[in-house]
């Protein structure tokens, strides 16, 4: 294969999935490691790449990269929806308790499944916590779901509640569990997300939660952003579309992490 077709190739896996890995590349071309390097640095000159730590990530992003919460609806939708049933499962008919769901697309996902959630005993209400106005507006007509909204500024980019409010709201609570996602996870750095703010609630989330439980499709493996919100030691369970990448499974693993690939 040419050089060209090489970068042809190496750009379109950036746009399906965001990231690509020097060692895959070299494994899927049949070439050599310093051939890719050769490839990315090429790339990345002419400002279609950026490269990170082991690989590339697509032009544009960085630590301090955030997606519209519509720009996100449209990406890697299939394995959210798999997360997301996964999800679910964790939360089944005979669940009685309360559940949290930070902001995002994959939690929004979470609670579309959940909005036709059922008890298996008559009477039995879930009750859903979130600062995130879609979530809301997914459950508020549940019939069995007692929805809690939490209040704060409402941050236009990701329609989520944030600040000092919407955090000691969430330190009054105990839910049984939280579903948290996350714009990164990384075995070196944990749990990061752009904005300090929305790292703010994501903290208080876990801090109070008997259990968390972090949703993050394959395209975050690896990934860093500014604010680190977690440590890999904080969570009880990763639910993922793919199998970690080795160090972040080793990773996962010493940290006593659950990990289920849906």
């Amino acid at each position: 294969m040419y050089a060209l077709e090489r970068h042809d190739s190496i750009g379109e896996l950036l746009r399906t999935e965001g990231r690509v890995v020097v060692a895959e590349l070299a494994e899927r071309f049949d070439v050599t490691t310093e051939t890719i390097r050769r490839d990315l640095d090429a790339l990345e000159s002419a400002g279609l790449l950026q490269r990170v730590h082991g690989g590339a990530v697509a032009a544009g992003h960085s630590s301090v990269t955030e997606l519209s919460l519509d720009e996100r609806e449209q990406q890697q939708t299939p394995s959210k929806s798999a997360i997301a049933k996964a999800a679910a499962r964790l939360v089944p008919s005979t669940f009685v308790g309360s559940i949290a769901l930070d902001a995002g697309t994959t939690t929004a996902e979470i609670a579309a499944e959940l909005a036709s959630w059922t008890p298996a005993r008559e009477g039995t209400l879930l009750t859903v916590v979130t600062n995130a106005v879609p979530i809301a507006a997914l459950l508020q007509h549940s019939p069995h779901i007692d929805l809690r909204l939490l209040g704060g500024r409402v941050r236009g980019l990701t329609s989520a509640a944030v600040g000092t409010a919407t955090v000691e709201q969430i330190t009054a609570l105990r839910p049984d569990i939280a579903f948290v996602g996350t714009n990164g996870i990384s075995a070196g750095f944990g749990l990061s997300t752009p904005d300090e703010l929305e790292g703010a609630v994501k903290t208080a989330y876990i801090r109070a939660a008997r259990r968390v439980v972090a949703v993050a499709d394959a395209t975050k493996h690896g990934d860093e952003a500014l604010t680190r919100f977690a440590r890999l030691d904080e969570l009880d369970t990763v639910i993922t579309d793919a199998a970690p990448p080795v160090d972040l499974q080793v990773a996962l693993d010493e940290a006593g992490v659950e990990v289920i690939v849906a």
